[in-house]
């Protein structure tokens, strides 16, 4: 039986959770696959990230959103009229929409018309989206830049202090490679060098995908489930992609999705029967009820309470299972959030 959003709303309640300030993670482990690791199934199992390939099959086909994070948050400042003004303003870039035009969020807000300045790049404010970001136009292309006049958007639950240069690397991917998120898909984080290779080693077949993860990641859903409107993402899925995978599942070998941004990149190119190449903006939703078809096992990190990724991971594992795993994580020692520890999920379909 399908649930309904309405259904949705029940769940998330029966999944809300308190969590002390003292176990949100505010650093990786070291390394990086150190992390707790709790195997999800019909059993729950405690085990350590660095056994991955231990809990893997030679054939899997691991697949990874290998988006890189921007520093996309910028302190801008309002031009000087008449020696009035160059106050600050802060700028958290979301995305190019099309050629030196981007969406950001600015605080305190601008109103169209209005011009500021990221660094020596003159920003004039053309318009006005529905979520409140606003339309930025340059005078000249602004990436080549941001590694001077940006910091990483970390989320706002790590207290990261004013020096982030040892988050350029942390809060990265080892495969990072295509420029475009906000926030990093968490994940992929315990991956090391050494751990790829190992899981090459046992015949275990990687792929990639790209997502760029958006801010709405750490949009909570505030009133009804219905109402919530997931903020559009870009993604792309290669030929090569779409042929590892369709051959995986032909085969009756299993597909483990590194991070719920590969889940729904891979569900955004499900047609029905295969997983199509391409590109394009996804806005899915997966809720309880929704069907996930393409992965068999997802590996993802403990999630905020009141969450759209707190569904997507009951739509996959199943409700009892999730509700079962998180009472489990609570009485143990398990950090939680981006840089927290790791759960792998069996797909309960």
């Amino acid at each position: 039986m399908v649930s309904t959003l309405h259904d949705a709303d029940a769940v998330l309640a029966r999944l809300n959770f308190d969590l002390p300030p003292e176990r949100i993670a505010q650093t990786g482990a070291e390394p990086r696959d150190s992390s707790k690791l709790m195997v999800v199934g019909a059993e729950i199992e405690h085990r350590i990230f660095s056994e991955l390939p231990d809990l893997l099959r030679s054939g899997d086909v691991l697949v990874f959103n290998q988006s890189r994070v921007i520093p996309a948050r910028v302190m801008a400042r309002k031009p000087v009229v008449n020696g009035q003004g160059g106050g600050q303003i802060e700028v958290l870039l979301l995305r190019e929409e099309e050629t030196n035009l981007w969406s950001a969020y600015l605080k305190p807000a601008r109103r169209a018309g209005n011009e500021l300045w990221l660094g020596e790049h003159r920003a004039e404010v053309v318009g006005v989206l529905d979520d409140g970001a606003r339309l930025l136009r340059f005078e000249s292309d602004l990436k080549p830049h941001l590694d001077e006049i940006g910091r990483l958007p970390l989320p706002p639950y790590i207290q990261a202090g004013e020096d982030d240069s040892v988050w350029r690397e942390r809060y990265q991917t080892v495969y990072a490679r295509e420029n475009g998120s906000v926030a990093a898909p968490t994940a992929g984080l315990h991956f090391t060098p050494e751990l790829l290779s190992r899981l090459d080693e046992r015949g275990i077949e990687r792929a990639y995908v790209t997502l760029h993860v958006g801010a709405g990641t750490f949009k909570p859903i505030q009133g009804s489930v219905a109402d919530h409107t997931m903020h559009a993402e870009r993604y792309s899925v290669s030929t090569e992609t779409a042929q590892i995978i369709n051959r995986a599942k032909a085969g009756g070998r299993r597909v483990v999705a590194v991070g719920t941004t590969t889940v729904r990149t891979l569900e955004s190119a499900w047609d029905g029967q295969q997983v199509q190449p391409g590109e394009g903006d996804t806005r899915i939703f997966i809720t309880p009820g929704t069907p996930v078809n393409v992965p068999d096992l997802l590996i993802t990190n403990l999630h905020l309470p009141g969450s759209t990724l707190l569904l997507l991971v009951s739509a996959f594992a199943g409700e009892q299972r999730i509700k079962a795993a998180y009472d489990a994580a609570l009485a143990g020692d398990y950090r939680f959030y981006s840089l927290g520890d790791a759960m792998l999920l069996e797909n309960q379909r």
